[in-house]
Order: structure tokens, then sequence, then C-alpha cells
């Protein structure tokens, strides 16, 4: 039985600046039906509150503690360990990391930095490995741009590093099992009680499902290209057009 709600923003609700003709009707449906809905996000282009503020001016008012993103989870995670960070970052992330300690250890933290990569802030993040730890906020291929094409995402830039230092990059979005884990733990919800509906077969569906989720469901929205299903382990719960389809789906497993 599905009891709560994972959801994607980027290609799931929202494609750039333009709403998904029926997301939001299709997250009103899910409130209407009492089921708990979490917003996990692999977007490190933009602050927490700016993706509150963005999603708020698209007409989908959504609570802080509802919204999931890796920068708040590196935070935490640099917190914990007591880690100051290098940040290879987008510029308009910069504020999800203002006021930490200054800790004597440090830890590498890569995002997907946009312009900002450059050879000489690749270089940088590399000198500063000497000690540190190695996190990547997302390790996404691809990501559907404003202008309608796939662009590169982080993911090729925290393979660059892993390939320089000989080392892993641990990675704190999706499809980490501790990213949906602190969404369901927020909702007091059993992993094989969840459903996570996203665009990115790899990272949002398989992630999930790898993950312990009960079931996963692609859109072919966002970045969905024809036939990614079949490439991935596990492969998608189910496989449907948008949100709205998504949510007719889940609404026929809980019958």
């Amino acid at each position: 039985m599905i009891k709560a709600v994972l959801l994607d923003l980027s290609g799931v609700i929202y494609v750039g600046n333009r709403v998904l003709p029926g997301a939001l009707e299709a997250v009103a449906r899910l409130r209407d039906a009492d089921l708990p809905i979490r917003f996990l996000t692999n977007t490190t282009r933009t602050a927490k509150q700016g993706i509150l503020e963005k999603l708020r001016g698209m007409g989908l008012e959504i609570a802080d503690d509802e919204l999931f993103t890796p920068a708040a989870a590196a935070r935490d995670w640099l917190i914990r360990h007591k880690r100051a960070p290098h940040l290879l970052i987008h510029p308009d992330l910069a504020e999800d990391f203002q006021g930490l300690p200054d800790y004597a250890e440090k830890a590498v933290v890569i995002g997907d930095a946009g312009k900002s990569f450059t050879y000489d802030s690749l270089n940088a993040a590399f000198r500063a490995f000497d000690g540190a730890e190695f996190l990547a906020l997302a390790n996404n291929r691809t990501f559907k741009d404003q202008d309608g094409q796939l662009s590169l995402d982080a993911g090729p830039f925290v393979a660059a590093l892993e390939f320089a230092t000989r080392r892993k990059a641990t990675v704190l979005g999706k499809p980490s099992p501790d990213f949906f884990g602190a969404a369901l733990e927020s909702m007091v919800c059993a992993v094989e009680d969840a459903v996570m509906v996203g665009d990115d077969a790899e990272m949002d569906v398989a992630g999930a499902l790898a993950a312990g989720l009960g079931y996963g469901v692609l859109v072919r929205t966002g970045k969905y290209v024809e036939g990614v299903e079949v490439s991935v382990d596990p492969r998608p719960s189910a496989v449907v057009d948008d949100l709205t389809a998504a949510v007719r789906w889940i609404e026929d497993c809980r019958a």
C-alpha cells in the first residue's frame, strides 16, 4: 500500500520556468487524498529559499520541511563531521553554506557550478584534496535546460575529479539511500510503502528502488528519452506520460 509520495521537481512539475500541464492539479489531488508528499530535487544551481520562491511563483505552495535538497544534506554532513567546505558550486547556491564553523579539517564540495566550472576552479578543487573528504551534491549526467535542450549536469565534472584524485565521491543527493531515507523519516513512512516519481530513470527511479522504496514511476517529461527505462536496473514499476498519469497510477494502486 502506497502511504507517501516523493516527487522530483525539474522535469516533473516544471521545465525551466514553465509549469508542466496538469502538474499543479496532480499535486493537489495527492494532497486531497491525504497522502504526505516530499519534494526531492538534485538541483544545485539555486539555493533552497530560491527554489521555494520559484515554486510559489508558479502557484505551488510547499512548506520548507517538505523540500529536500543536496545542499541542505551537505550542510548537515559538514556539521556532523566537523569539516569546513572547499566549494565548487554555482554562485547562487553559496547562501546555503553561509555561517558554517571554520573547522580545521576540510571537505571538497562539488555541485553544478555552471559557468563557474573552469580549469582554474577545477584545479583549485583538485589541489584542496590533501586530507579533505570528497562530497558530490549530485551526480546526474544531464538536465533539461531552459532552452529545452539537454545540458551537462554535475556528474561529468565529478567524474573528472574522481579520475584525477583516484577517489570516489560521497553522493549526498539522489540516488543516495540516505537522501531518500531522510525524506521518508520526516513522514514516519516505511521505505516499502513509498513511491518515487521522477523523469530521471537512473537517479530518481532506479535509485529509489535500489534504496528499498516499494515503487518507482518514470514520467515521459523533462529529460526522459524513449526507451531509457530498459537500460536501468531496477526497472521502473511503471512508465507514464506525466505527473497526472502518475497520480492516476498511484490512485489505482491504492484502490
